[in-house]
């Protein structure tokens, strides 16, 4: 591996627009399949956590800590966004998911989730805000995942916007496990909802007595990657298993996704927590690691920079500190890689850009935005 002299200084300018000094350094690293470099663009992020890219060529990131940056691809020019929500940056809250409106061209929507404060303690919120400039005006809150609670862990959450302009939220069991298995709270919850967080008529338990109307699917531990198959238009979904048992899933409405019935995963003390899968009336993962990796983050690649990478899903590990590359016949892993390893680095998220190059967050209190593309 190779670096380059050149760095690019950012400061942590969370108001002000930062001027790069100089071209932003490089690594280069050879995979299975390509040669590729690492490109680092600013420094200075707090604990990122998801990213969106605007129409034109700028991205948007979330920071865990409550701040909303856009970036200018070329440069690493960060500016902070106002008016965003007030967050509850505690333990793993905050600041988290950013999704644009399908229609974002016309409407300008930019949607967010985070954690806050409310009676009975935190949740997951969702809300948006309508894009101008450097603002984010008219922010409403749209959902908050219920019931409020104590303790800073298991918020989800990604957002995805389906093909028929349904939203789809994940939901954490907030460490209460025994949730994830009841259809009265929205914890351990996958949620379906209207585009301005109203229920659709056709969720699977909206005539159910007792049952929250926004589940679509249930039976889940922390889910912080989902997204849809770029040629099959399926949704696909990872959580975080305890000690083991992450899994990938296809969520399907009405379907029960087993924890903490059945899991791969063991107690972080040791002992078993329940049957392994498939046990009866639960639907199985397509895949699991054990030992767990800890999954954040999840996009399939089908772009032209990479030729040999076509079809593969990109998965980011917090806690083995590595991109992981999956090849896949149909739904079957046929191959996996690890990436980024010699960075150390956890990774939070990874999309695909605009030209076909990958963009990765590491998960650290001052970090760049890392961006790979063909060394050749």
């Amino acid at each position: 591996m190779c670096r380059s002299s050149t760095l690019i200084l950012i400061g942590l300018g969370f108001t002000a627009l930062t001027a790069p000094t100089l071209a932003p350094a490089t690594d280069v690293e050879n995979s299975q399949h390509h040669r590729f470099e690492i490109e680092r663009l600013g420094q200075g992020f707090s604990h990122p956590w998801g990213l969106a890219f605007l129409p034109d060529g700028d991205l948007l990131v979330t920071e865990r800590p409550g701040r909303l940056q856009r970036v200018d691809a070329g440069t690493g020019e960060r500016r902070r966004i106002e008016g965003t929500p007030d967050v509850a940056a505690t333990g793993q809250g905050g600041m988290l998911d950013i999704a644009l409106h399908p229609d974002f061209d016309t409407n300008r929507y930019v949607y967010l989730t985070y954690s806050a404060y409310g009676r009975g303690g935190m949740t997951t919120h969702l809300g948006r805000g309508v894009l101008d400039g450097d603002t984010l005006r008219d922010f409403e809150l749209l959902y908050a995942a219920t019931p409020y609670s104590g303790g800073g862990r298991h918020f989800g959450s990604r957002i995805v916007f389906d093909d028929d302009g349904y939203l789809f939220m994940t939901m954490g069991d907030r460490g209460r496990r025994e949730r994830a298995q009841q259809l009265d709270n929205h914890h351990g919850k996958l949620l379906r909802l209207h585009d301005d967080g109203g229920i659709p008529a056709d969720n699977p338990f909206v005539d159910d007595e007792g049952a929250e109307p926004a589940i679509y699917s249930y039976g889940h531990r922390n889910a912080q990657g989902m997204t849809l198959h770029p040629e099959t238009r399926v949704l696909w979904l990872h959580e975080h298993g305890p000690r083991g048992g992450d899994e990938i899933n296809l969520p399907r409405p009405g379907l029960n996704f087993g924890w903490p019935e059945a899991t791969f995963g063991t107690e972080y003390h040791g002992p078993e927590i329940a049957p392994d899968p498939p046990v009866a009336g639960m639907e199985p993962p397509i895949h699991h690691w054990t030992p767990s990796i800890a999954p954040s983050g999840m996009a399939f690649y089908y772009a032209d920079a990479f030729p040999e990478w076509q079809g593969d899903l990109f998965v980011g590990a917090l806690a083995h500190r590595h991109l992981e590359r999956l090849r896949l016949d149909g739904t079957d892993v046929v191959e996996q890689e690890r990436l980024l390893q010699g960075l150390g680095w956890r990774i939070r998220d990874v999309r695909v850009g605009p030209k076909g190059h990958l963009y990765v967050l590491p998960d650290r209190s001052s970090t760049p935005l890392l961006r790979l593309r063909p060394a050749d």
